[in-house]
């Protein structure tokens, strides 16, 4: 999505604790853990622009994270079934000693899904590194009866917010 926008970048994991602490609510987890993400890279690369995000999912105010195994894909998939849920992320922009945060929500229905529908599903493999259980941008898009907001932080990255803060940092962004 970043190219698509002329901006150039480079990927570089940060190993940070992504666990739930007690009593943290989804929103502040997705924060805390990009802000983690951005000052674990901006640490090791000085003087850049650092972009980090985290997503996740929802329900109730329960985070469903990446499932650990099929058995837990399939259980958050029937948890998720005709119902809506939220998917938060968290964008962070670090340069310097600014670091800018900001957390898109979005609300996304399920329709109502069948036994086999999961199965099939869970047999992609594709459940297994996304948050929730699916991804919107793959065969999952059939699970959705509507989305409220940005689909895009669906997939894992608000556009519209990302160029804001990466503009506000200096960057430029699809020619401004």
């Amino acid at each position: 999505m970043l190219l698509s926008l002329g901006i150039e970048f480079t990927v570089m994991p940060a190993d940070v604790d992504e666990s739930w602490a007690p009593g943290e609510d989804p929103v502040s987890y997705v924060a805390r853990v990009a802000h983690d993400k951005a000052s674990a890279v901006l640490t090791r690369n000085a003087g850049s622009v650092v972009l980090a995000a985290d997503t996740t999912v929802d329900l109730d105010g329960v985070i469903l994270a990446k499932p650990s195994d099929n058995g837990d894909a399939v259980a958050m998939l029937e948890s998720l079934s005709g119902r809506s849920h939220e998917a938060h992320t968290a964008v962070v922009v670090a340069s310097g000693s600014a670091i800018e945060t900001i957390v898109v929500s979005t609300t996304v229905r399920f329709r109502r899904l069948a036994p086999q529908e999961i199965e099939w599903y869970v047999a992609t493999g594709e459940p297994l590194d996304k948050a929730g259980a699916y991804g919107i941008q793959g065969p999952a898009a059939a699970f959705v009866d509507w989305v409220r907001g940005s689909v895009s932080n669906v997939v894992g990255l608000p556009l519209a917010e990302t160029v804001g803060l990466l503009r506000d940092a200096g960057v430029v962004v699809a020619g401004r």
